[in-house]
């Protein structure tokens, strides 16, 4: 799953939930501080990841005749050209693999500010936030499932992609991740 920006704050707080009730971990500095700082370091990694995009769009855009004149796939152009450059913009494709390095950048930011204290051993650290990665992963599907659902069984209709509907999304959304504990 790849993450939306709105959706970090929520990938960060559930980090956040998950280390504050391991018994093992101390947050000094609270949990809103660990939360702070999960965020900065995954609003960074999406952050390559559109300077990444934005570059593969360009070089597509340059060859555009080329590629009509080829019939080219331009999805399957795209993610062929992202692929090859990922390694350049320090962007990993293999999700899994992604938040195992997220997991290792936030261990790492937690322990060098004092934001978190734990006296296991720091793979066990590292395996709760790759496991809140996970679980938000495997649950966005889920809910925004439960939550299109809502919305299309609602008394008034609410035109996608309208600020309404954005709005309604966003606080049921929320809900949903409340209800889970996620949030």
């Amino acid at each position: 799953m790849r993450l939306k920006p709105n959706q970090t704050r929520y990938v960060a707080t559930k980090i956040g939930i998950d280390l504050a009730n391991a018994p093992f971990v101390n947050m000094p500095k609270g949990k809103e501080a660990v939360v702070e700082a999960c965020k900065a370091i995954i609003d960074a990694n999406l952050e390559q990841e559109r300077a990444l995009d934005q570059k593969v769009k360009e070089l597509l855009e340059d060859n555009l005749e080329q590629i009509e004149f080829q019939h080219a796939d331009e999805r399957q152009l795209f993610f062929m050209i992202k692929k090859k450059m990922a390694p350049e913009y320090g962007v990993i494709m293999n999700y899994d693999d992604r938040y195992n390095d997220l997991a290792h950048k936030i261990l790492d930011e937690l322990y060098e500010n004092y934001l978190a204290e734990y006296d296991v051993n720091e793979n066990q650290i590292k395996n709760i936030i790759f496991k809140s990665f996970r679980s938000f992963a495997d649950a966005y599907e889920e809910i925004d499932n439960i939550v299109y659902k809502k919305i299309k069984h609602m008394k008034k209709d609410i035109v996608p992609g309208s600020q309404d509907y954005e709005l309604l999304y966003e606080r049921l959304y929320q809900e949903e991740l409340i209800r889970r504990g996620m949030l």
